[in-house]
């Protein structure tokens, strides 16, 4: 079952947060986030479902907020870092299931798992394009704060899209590894069968003149009588 999302609460907590509780905002958006994707299938739909409620949340609350001190900007950079480290979790589950699967020797061509790889090397641009279509539905008030996070993002990427890409180029060079050991073996077992045929031929050939021998010695000794 889908877990719910208690967006109003979100809202409240960005709304009334002070500028000394940037760490609690960022742990509570990634129990939220992680709260989320637990109850769904783990696929890049769903994902971006769950990232776009969050992050309507955390705009809605930081837009309302007026407390002395608080910086925006801040509020949103936490709001995406919490995102960003539940999407790191997300990415080690993707990861371990991928490592079972090929530990029982299913190939990443298969059609599931080609799938996760995909999405997995998708993950940080959809992260990023969650956030973009929030920034372009933002009031006047919010478009800087948005941008400048953004700009951010764009700049050094996020903690999540790198461990995704990393994870995807390993599974594909596990698969590159075992399509080349399959072709190794492949190529051994030819040469193995051509080894053979030639083994026979050779003895087949020894057979056959030793027939031969063995006709000429029987002519001489016919002969001699």
């Amino acid at each position: 079952m889908k877990a719910a999302i208690d967006a109003d609460a979100l809202i409240d907590m960005f709304s009334s947060a002070s500028a000394k509780q940037g760490e609690q905002l960022r742990n509570a958006v990634c129990q939220a986030t992680l709260g989320a994707l637990q109850g769904r299938e783990l696929s890049l739909k769903n994902i971006r479902d769950v990232l776009k409620t969050m992050t309507k949340a955390a705009s809605a609350g930081a837009a309302q907020n007026t407390g002395a001190g608080v910086d925006v900007e801040q509020l949103l950079d936490k709001a995406v870092s919490g995102m960003d480290d539940a999407l790191l979790k997300a990415v080690e589950a993707n990861r371990k299931a991928l490592q079972q699967f090929a530990d029982q020797g299913v190939g990443v061509q298969e059609k599931q798992l080609k799938k996760a790889v995909q999405e997995l090397e998708k993950m940080e641009d959809t992260f990023i394009g969650v956030l973009q279509k929030a920034a372009d539905a933002a009031s006047e008030q919010m478009g800087r704060p948005w941008g400048a996070v953004l700009e951010k993002l764009q700049a050094g990427g996020t903690l999540s899209g790198a461990q995704a890409s990393s994870t995807a180029e390993q599974f594909a060079q596990m698969q590159t590894a075992m399509r080349d050991s399959r072709a190794a073996g492949l190529k051994a077992a030819q040469a193995l069968a051509e080894s053979y045929t030639a083994l026979v031929s050779g003895v087949l050939i020894g057979m056959s003149e030793a027939l031969q021998q063995g006709g000429v010695a029987a002519k001489a000794t016919t002969r001699k009588k």
